[in-house]
């Protein structure tokens, strides 16, 4: 791993690192970033001696010290790299910039910019131009049109994680506006609302015939929403399909790429204008529009890549709270690696995803000519090769190796391919004498490099 202009690394948290300044040069950065605590400048993971006091100590200053409020807008994780933990601080791009430094306030000494892979201070002319187009009118800040609002939806669900709201959760979850009235996310949220929320099933490929109008709504957006995923569930017609040499369930959508579209609709939808997500499924397709266009300054390349810039940020955070929203910026690649960029159309004032139905007649019929362990023999032969392939003439690590490999569990990965590959003498490391030291790596025998880019791996 390497610093970029998305990733920073710091070997420990101290009281002397400008955590904030790191922090608030990404929330100003268009495409946000991640900043690693327990790794060093080279790119070695060192570890964290604290981990669960650290965590707690990067999440108090985040919030104590950086304004307007990044609630929402980041999350802190630990993530296993080379088998030594690590924390992850994953930081989307604000929509409330310049972001500051409290204690410096909004001036050259309190704004940074993400600039390489540096932190920056942020010209003053800089500093006054984005403040100038800054979003005003985001639904923190517009009142809700009822104020004798409860929340009972709202603790249940909270409860529900063993979060447990005190009474002043409405200012702790960003529900109120400045002069301390609930505000339009608070009447979202609410047990009682007028937000109308439909599931249309038609007949055919138009909307010419209408066989079904689910209503939901009216009600927390925690609850519809998960009132509109059990929907789509049961839409989701499983069939079993004979696919030698096994018998193969098919579901006309992969369900958890669309559990983040429909999550990412009612979270990133502009209710500023009182316009609801809308799911409609026809005979071949399922469609779903939600309000608003991207957020102004990202991109649609940003936007696949999986760049977060959260249009309703505590909306955002509520959701991640009750586990309905994982971390930050993992939705989108998650749906990639099922869908096409092609099923996204963007409008001016909408964002349409059109899904079609799999259908098992778009899988041809295959030939039993191979044994199942033949076929697993040949998938693990192809795997060593590339892997071979891909270290080349270079000192590579096991999570280098196992991301390229695509392999989920790392025993696995282990057995079935780096084993056979120092059996066979293809394979060894920097440092033999000890196997588990933080900066090993893994490199071509002479034999191994006398077969790179052959169709042989003996």
């Amino acid at each position: 791993m390497t610093e970029t202009n998305r990733i920073e690394f710091k070997r420990e948290l101290t009281s002397e690192l400008d955590l904030e300044k790191e922090v608030i040069a990404f929330l100003n950065y268009k495409e946000g970033g991640t900043i690693f605590i327990g790794i060093d400048k080279y790119g070695i993971p060192v570890g964290v001696k604290d981990i669960d006091g650290d965590m707690l100590k990067i999440k108090d200053r985040i919030l104590r010290n950086i304004q307007p409020s990044p609630l929402g807008l980041f999350d802190v994780s630990v993530e296993r790299i080379e088998d030594i933990d690590v924390i992850r601080i994953f930081i989307a791009s604000g929509t409330e910039k310049p972001y500051y430094w409290q204690k410096y306030g909004m001036t050259e000494n309190g704004c940074f910019l993400r600039v390489g892979t540096a932190a920056q201070p942020m010209r003053r002319e800089v500093i006054e131009d984005l403040f100038s187009r800054r979003l005003r009118h985001t639904l923190r800040n517009v009142p809700s049109p009822e104020q004798k609002l409860q929340f009972r939806q709202l603790m249940i669900y909270y409860n529900s994680k063993e979060l447990h709201l005190n009474d002043n959760f409405a200012r702790s979850l960003q529900l109120l506006t400045d002069d301390g009235r609930y505000n339009y996310v608070a009447y979202l949220l609410a047990d009682e609302n007028a937000m109308s929320i439909k599931v249309a099933k038609y007949a055919g490929k138009d909307r010419c015939e209408l066989i079904a109008n689910n209503e939901y709504g009216y009600c927390s957006l925690l609850k519809a929403t998960d009132a509109v995923l059990e929907r789509l569930r049961i839409e989701n017609i499983t069939s079993t399909q004979k696919k030698y040499p096994f018998r193969e369930d098919v579901s006309l959508w992969n369900e958890r790429a669309m559990r983040e579209i429909v999550i990412n609709a009612m979270v990133h939808n502009d209710y500023s204008n009182e316009v609801p997500p809308k799911f409609e499924l026809f005979s071949d397709r399922i469609e779903i529009t939600s309000s608003g266009s991207l957020p102004q300054g990202l991109t649609q390349d940003e936007f696949f890549s999986g760049v977060s810039s959260p249009r309703n940020k505590e909306l955002m955070r509520v959701f991640r709270d009750v586990e309905m929203v994982e971390a930050l910026g993992s939705g989108m690649p998650l749906i990639m690696k099922h869908y096409s960029r092609a099923s996204y159309q963007f409008m001016t004032n909408f964002i349409r995803v059109i899904i079609p139905f799999y259908t098992p007649q778009e899988t041809p019929q295959e030939t039993p000519q191979e044994t199942p362990q033949e076929n697993v023999d040949k998938v693990r032969k192809k795997t060593i090769l590339e892997i071979i392939n891909y270290i080349g003439e270079r000192k590579i690590s096991f999570a280098d190796m196992i991301a390229y490999s695509g392999y989920k569990d790392r025993k696995s990965f282990n057995k079935t391919i780096v084993v056979p590959l120092f059996t066979d003498g293809l394979l060894t490391l920097l440092y033999p004498d000890n196997p588990h030291h933080r900066g090993q790596m893994y490199y071509l025998t002479e034999k191994g490099k006398s077969i790179l880019n052959s169709n042989d791996t003996h």
